[in-house]
């Protein structure tokens, strides 16, 4: 399936879905910075954007079961009877079974704080065959009410895959799976996606994790980006005037892209580091710190995130 030429598949004055996965701030002791957690879930929300917790952006992979339930737990309690999506993420290893009753029990803690599950990609599920990914799908969707899935590609986690579109058109056979989140970093992967969806089941949510290509959206995509933490009330802006077919779309989206271009070179991890210290700039964390664990940039890089938080103009933003 080759996508026509892109302006073809263009879709002006679309709503557009948005939802933003939140970073998990650290104090100077590297202790999780639940106040700043807290805001930074609001402030998404009161933007219009849904929060995604316990995604890459929140270490997901990093963290304690234990510190992924605080993490629902305060979610919960923030939004009130607000929406949130959450990452369902099960640790295994090269060679590992698909791992259900693990998947079942993330789901479930996810439910019972009324979130909408993103399946998280594992090596039990991945390295099966594309029928045996769908079938372990399936299984899933018989005790989840909805969940999103998740396409990530080996830039972002070792026990991602990009599937083939085989595998995806069954992933879009199962009505609980309300979407996907695509992170290849490929515009034509995702357009492939734009046009099976179209033709097939048009209620699916294509949600790019493009953080390269966040025009996306202009082509009938939706979003879950790890960018959009740097600036929710941004996104939410620039999503507007897409659907009142305002040009300021255009200027608005090129400044964000410059920001998603510099923050997301390689190591593609270290993002969130400069999520951290973007974040910080604008004055709505305390520290600049990620979890130990995680991968950072240079000290030098505030001084250009400074350059670009000026240029969009958020700098020292009030909590």
């Amino acid at each position: 399936m080759h996508p026509p030429f892109p302006i073809e598949l263009i879709r002006p004055r679309r709503k557009i879905v948005g939802i933003s996965a939140i970073l998990l701030p650290f104090d100077t002791n590297g202790e999780i910075d639940w106040s700043s957690f807290d805001h930074h879930v609001l402030r998404t929300a009161d933007a219009g954007l849904t929060p995604a917790v316990n995604m890459d952006t929140g270490y997901a992979n990093l963290l304690t079961v234990a510190e992924r339930n605080m993490v629902l737990d305060r979610t919960r309690a923030v939004l009130g009877n607000g929406a949130f999506v959450a990452g369902a993420f099960v640790g295994d290893s090269v060679g590992s079974s698909f791992a259900l009753d693990s998947y079942l029990q993330a789901i479930e803690e996810i439910q019972a704080r009324r979130g909408t599950p993103v399946i998280f990609q594992s090596y039990g599920l991945t390295q099966q065959s594309g029928p045996e990914i769908v079938a372990s799908y399936e299984r899933i969707a018989r005790n989840a009410d909805q969940f999103i899935a998740f396409e990530l590609g080996k830039m972002f986690a070792p026990f991602g895959e990009i599937y083939d579109l085989e595998t995806y058109r069954g992933l879009m056979s199962i009505r609980a799976c309300i979407g996907a989140k695509h992170s290849s970093l490929s515009r034509d992967l995702e357009w492939k996606r734009i046009l099976l969806r179209d033709a097939e089941r048009p209620d699916f949510h294509v949600f790019t994790g493009n953080d390269l290509a966040i025009d996306m959206v202009m082509y009938g995509s939706d979003y879950l980006l790890g960018l959009s933490t740097f600036a929710p009330d941004l996104f939410a802006r620039r999503d507007k005037y897409w659907e009142s077919g305002d040009p300021a779309f255009y200027e608005l989206n090129d400044s964000l892209q410059y920001l998603g271009f510099f923050a997301f070179r390689n190591p593609v991890p270290a993002y969130k580091h400069s999520a951290a210290q973007f974040l910080k700039i604008r004055g709505w964390i305390n520290c600049d710190r990620t979890h130990p664990s995680s991968a950072t940039r240079p000290d030098s890089d505030r001084e250009i995130l400074k350059e670009l938080a000026d240029r969009l103009g958020v700098v020292g933003a009030q909590r």
